[in-house]
């Protein structure tokens, strides 16, 4: 049986945005996540403190504190995007796992709403799958009502969520696209227009809105938070399929309804 141990790790650094025109700094966190079975003297895959000690060698001693495009050679010739500053920091602790251990995901978030992992479930350990996300919000009222089914069905089925009025969440939802990055700007895709397009096909149209009576894709469509993953998914796969992305693609989104409630749908099976 595989057992995944995840450890964190933060550190801030700053960038003169000489690749980039964008000076700044962040407070990045960066996890690793480890595999392996159980050893069954000690009961655990692999000791923490050793984790703690490639994460503070390869990661917090060489990162914190510094200006990454001038301090770090590596990062000299390459913008310090999350997608190439995760790729950097898998290539430098995948090797230095323990032997009873073996990295399967990293992911380094640049804040609370841009993060970028990598991950590989391969044993072989192959090129890892890289992904951007990116998080955003709105606020919608909606009522759990099925005309396919009877008042008395629904009433049932829903519970208050079938109250005629309807009723709010504020909703968090996950964008992430995968791809490799563009060898100039060191993104996925332009971040800026991910968040026009989702602005343009999910925040304008669902903001502030209630779903079944203002969003016309729910008119005769049960606005359960599975319909809204689907329908978000929907919408921006049209649009971005036809955005100058590159070879970037829609791999996930994911809908918070509630801190209880989460859905992901990753698009219909090959």
């Amino acid at each position: 049986m595989t057992i995944r141990l995840c450890r964190r790790a933060r550190f801030s650094a700053g960038d003169t945005g000489s690749l980039t025109g964008r000076a700044g700094g962040h407070d990045y966190s960066c996890e690793l996540a480890v595999a392996g079975e159980i050893d069954p003297d000690s009961g655990m895959v692999v000791n923490i403190r050793d984790i703690d000690a490639v994460m503070k060698s390869e990661i917090v001693a060489l990162l914190d504190g510094k200006i990454l495009d001038r301090d770090v050679s590596a990062l000299q010739s390459t913008p310090a995007t999350p997608e190439n500053l995760a790729r950097f920091l898998w290539e430098r602790c995948i090797g230095k796992m323990p032997p009873q251990g073996r990295l399967v995901r990293l992911t380094l978030w640049e804040s609370d709403v841009h993060w970028a992992t990598l991950s590989s479930a391969s044993m072989e350990r192959d090129e890892p799958l890289l992904t951007v996300t990116r998080m955003y919000d709105f606020s919608a009222s909606h009522r759990l009502h099925s005309q396919s089914l009877s008042n008395e069905e629904n009433a049932e089925i829903f519970g208050k969520c079938n109250w005629e009025n309807g009723h709010g969440h504020n909703y968090e939802i996950e964008i992430t696209l995968s791809g490799a990055p563009d060898a100039r700007t060191g993104e996925i895709a332009p971040m800026a227009l991910l968040d026009q397009i989702v602005e343009e096909e999910v925040l304008r149209p669902f903001d502030h809105k209630h779903l079944n009576y203002d969003v016309p894709e729910f008119s005769g469509l049960n606005p359960t938070s599975e319909n809204v993953t689907k329908v978000i998914w929907e919408k921006l796969a049209n649009r971005l399929a036809n955005a100058p992305l590159g070879p970037a693609k829609l791999y996930r989104v994911l809908v918070r309804e509630t801190p209880r409630n989460v859905f992901e749908y990753y698009g219909e099976e090959p």
